[in-house]
């Protein structure tokens, strides 16, 4: 029987395309931008993400996601991934 306070095995990392409010909030934050690349990542607290040019693939556990320009992503907490960034990305970005 599993409990109710057992951890969750897995994070998911949420991409979808913004709000209009979501990309006013985000174009005031910092930005950050690499080349093609390919790189080891851990998030020690979430992050809130608007890619503004770009492409990377982020391998976690046995799941990919595809990121590109426009996307509005949330990587949680605690999150251990690979970035594979296949076209150079730019994107704002803000931690919790």
């Amino acid at each position: 029987m599993q409990s109710h306070n057992q951890k969750q095995k897995t994070m998911d990392i949420l991409v979808r395309k913004p709000t209009e409010n979501e990309v006013a909030n985000m174009q005031s934050k910092p930005t950050w931008g690499c080349g093609v690349s390919k790189f080891d990542w851990h998030y020690d607290s979430e992050e809130t993400a608007l890619v503004i040019e770009g492409e990377v693939t982020v391998d976690y556990g046995s799941k990919s996601v595809l990121i590109s320009e426009g996307d509005y992503v949330v990587f949680p907490k605690g999150l251990s991934c690979v970035w594979k960034v296949t076209k150079p990305i730019q994107k704002h970005y803000m931690f919790k």
